[in-house]
């Protein structure tokens, strides 16, 4: 089983939460058990787990990342200049495995998915992939 689920990102560098709309297409399906992969459908976003009770702790990512990975750099080549959203993105990755037990993601206390924008605003897309077991 199979979706691809579509979303607007609002600033340059964003990280939104889709926690909840995973568990909500969990619930929708059924799915008791099994491995969930999602994955981003972009070279300039990724897909992360991390912690969603602290929104500070989504600041403090996008803020390191761009200090290692700075928007401007005089010896980028490449034409659209957006050489640090790709390397944000091979950082990050473009997909994580998640397991579902008893119709839930198994996630720690504090942690969440998040589809990471590195080059928005856009219009975005991501799947995700059910092999129940």
């Amino acid at each position: 089983m199979m979706e691809t689920f579509k979303l607007k990102t609002r600033s340059h560098d964003q990280m939104v939460d889709i926690t909840e709309t995973l568990e909500q297409w969990i619930s929708d399906n059924n799915i008791k058990d099994g491995v969930l992969v999602v994955s981003s459908l972009h070279t300039t976003a990724g897909i992360t787990v991390n912690e969603n009770a602290d929104p500070d702790v989504k600041t403090d990512m996008l803020m390191r990342l761009d200090e290692v990975y700075p928007w401007e750099h005089s010896k980028d080549k490449h034409g659209e200049g957006n050489t640090a959203s790709h390397l944000k993105t091979s950082t990050v990755g473009s997909s994580e495995t998640i397991i579902v037990q008893d119709g839930k993601l198994v996630l720690g206390t504090w942690q969440g998915v998040y589809f990471c924008e590195f080059d928005g605003p856009r219009s975005r897309r991501y799947v995700a992939r059910m092999m129940e077991s």
